[in-house]
């Protein structure tokens, strides 16, 4: 399947179907986020957009990129979001290229936000949908950081439904620019295992789904089941905080 890789100054008019791929750490992040309660991510452009966002809806978080700012809840670690609880929230995020790149592509048809913690789940998405050539979105370093190409590129393959092996994309994210700079503490609002976190694959059994509602680009988790071989019985596993209130927000009733 020819999908396209491109970073986001090489964007050119509006792609069928979008995967915006931020590692370290934007959609790392958001899925951590998703697991801890919220009930869907608001995307801003700029920082004083998400601090207006929040300031007239009360109730709302604000997340940024980088070291804790006045108005803002939250920073853009995977590590110091995982023991959060943000049950029924909306959280709006700005970040320096994931939420950059999500909003460049918001009116396409189809646009889907990932990492390598939803990256299975977002192929199967993808392949229940039929959707065809992807254009993958890698927003790091214009276009050039490994870890996002390496996940970009493990979706891609992963659509084809054969087996595939995740341990080469995982070391080149693990050797990327992105990686050191983290671990030796050069980026702010940093959590010494946020490298670690970035790099559990599909640690979450959902993939993140980016909508137009009223002006706001909205980032919801979908669930994905999983996809066993014939004959095989997977044993089912208790349903994450998350799903509890639905892929939409709404609280689910015993049994649905």
């Amino acid at each position: 399947m020819d999908h396209h890789f491109v970073g986001i100054p090489e964007l050119t008019g509006v792609p069928r179907v979008a995967v915006v791929i931020d590692v370290m750490r934007a959609f790392t992040v958001a899925a951590w986020a998703f697991s801890r309660g919220v009930e869907r991510i608001v995307l801003a452009s700029t920082g004083s957009e998400a601090l207006a966002l929040k300031e007239r809806h009360p109730g709302w978080l604000a997340l940024k990129d980088g070291a804790p700012a006045p108005g803002f809840d939250a920073v853009n670690s995977p590590g110091l979001l995982r023991s959060r609880d943000f049950a029924g929230r909306t959280l709006v995020q700005k970040t320096t290229a994931g939420t950059v790149g999500a909003l460049a592509v918001a009116n396409a048809p189809l646009v889907l936000c990932a990492s390598f913690v939803v990256a299975g789940p977002t192929a199967r998405f993808l392949r229940t949908k039929d959707s065809g050539p992807v254009t993958f979105v890698v927003t790091g370093e214009a276009g050039r950081a490994d870890e996002d190409l390496a996940c970009a590129e493990y979706i891609g393959q992963c659509m084809t439904g054969g087996d595939v092996e995740s341990a080469p994309y995982l070391r080149r994210a693990r050797t990327s620019r992105a990686a050191a700079d983290l671990a030796g503490g050069l980026r702010s609002g940093y959590h010494p295992d946020d490298v670690e976190l970035c790099l559990e694959i599909d640690r979450f059994p959902f993939a993140m789904l980016a909508r137009q509602e009223e002006s706001l680009t909205v980032l919801r988790p979908v669930a994905v089941p999983d996809i066993a071989p014939p004959g095989l019985h997977r044993p089912t596993a208790p349903m994450p905080h998350w799903q509890s209130r639905g892929p939409f927000g709404r609280r689910r009733a015993a049994g649905a």
